[in-house]
């Protein structure tokens, strides 16, 4: 046999075989639904995310996977979890939310922040001011938002993750003040939540409120909040204020281990979680306006990122102390609103 014949033969062997596998992948491949509980602002994030990760699985495996999303704030969707909603992974506003899922629905072990890099935050964000165009108001910073005349827009802290990072910002901020202290904050934080006219459940209600409804002069927001609003639901309309001290928000993230075992869906909804960290991840939650972890996917996205003084959860004694002393049944903002 000459070699031109040879390697007709071979290759024919080899497309033959190939096919076989095609075949044989095709025979085996699965249907595999998730369902990942995430809260307000996450939902342009998600469409985005869930078609790159489905593309990405379905080439690593042959395997087809759709990843349904359920969206409200961040504390409701936490106690659905905890009432029998079966989610896959949450992907919630804060730590404090997932630590709820844990503690109280025994749904995945209490260390899940050490399964994944930077405390199973992936992303994180950080709250500033959206405003109307020329900030007839004067908004510069937070002590703006207590003074006489001002409406402001901020979630309900009781069941928005977000409007619980809204309200830290802010109480850092007063304590940070000449003379500041516990009784100063409360004082500011009263003056401020009585400047809200209406205490919407979660982040998203709280922008179209604001940005749609046409209520309210300033909307203490997520930065990728805001940063949709200017570009996506009204260019021209908004702009966007850095405040002199804000938070590192940082959202969390975390397979539902009873959820997953009993459906069988362990391995795709851990490798969904972890491709948040691949470049590609990044790159996605950039574009979708939040920080991205990754150094060089952050330094091609510095101009929507400005630097700024941050306070983080642990100057708080972290998220189980916040909790109970301020969002807690008869805590400090319950105290504060009844007054």
């Amino acid at each position: 046999m000459n070699y031109a014949n040879w390697k007709q033969k071979l290759l024919a062997t080899v497309g033959v075989a190939a096919l076989a596998a095609g075949a044989s992948q095709a025979a085996t491949a699965k249907d595999i639904t998730l369902l990942n509980v995430s809260y307000d602002p996450t939902r342009e994030l998600y469409v985005d995310f869930n078609k790159a990760f489905a593309e990405y699985w379905k080439k690593k495996t042959g395997d087809t996977v759709t990843i349904r999303q359920s969206h409200g704030g961040s504390g409701r969707q936490a106690r659905s979890v905890i009432d029998g909603l079966a989610a896959d992974v949450v992907t919630l506003a804060l730590a404090g939310d997932v630590d709820a899922i844990a503690t109280q629905g025994k749904l995945l072990p209490v260390n899940w922040e050490e399964r994944l890099p930077n405390n199973s935050a992936p992303y994180t964000s950080t709250i500033v001011f959206l405003v109307r165009k020329g900030n007839p108001k004067g908004i510069k910073d937070w002590g703006d938002l207590a003074r006489s005349g001002v409406s402001v827009v901020t979630p309900n802290p009781k069941t928005s993750g977000g409007a619980r990072w809204n309200y830290l910002a802010g109480w850092a901020w007063a304590l940070k003040q000449p003379g500041g202290s516990e009784a100063s904050a409360r004082e500011y934080i009263r003056k401020l939540f009585k400047n809200v006219p209406v205490l919407d459940t979660g982040a998203r209600g709280a922008l179209t409120t604001f940005a749609q409804r046409n209520i309210g002069d300033v909307f203490i927001s997520w930065e990728n909040e805001a940063w949709l609003a200017t570009r996506e639901l009204g260019v021209g309309k908004f702009e966007i204020v850095i405040p002199s001290i804000s938070i590192l928000a940082e959202p969390s993230v975390a397979v539902v281990d009873k959820v997953v075992l009993r459906r069988g869906t362990r391995t795709v909804a851990e490798e969904y979680l972890k491709y948040l960290y691949t470049p590609e991840g990044q790159a996605i939650a950039a574009r979708n306006y939040y920080r991205p972890r990754n150094p060089e996917v952050a330094a091609k996205h510095r101009e929507l990122f400005p630097d700024l003084q941050l306070v983080t959860i642990k100057d708080f004694g972290g998220w189980a102390k916040a909790q109970k002393d301020h969002f807690g049944d008869g805590g400090i903002f319950d105290q504060i609103y009844s007054q």
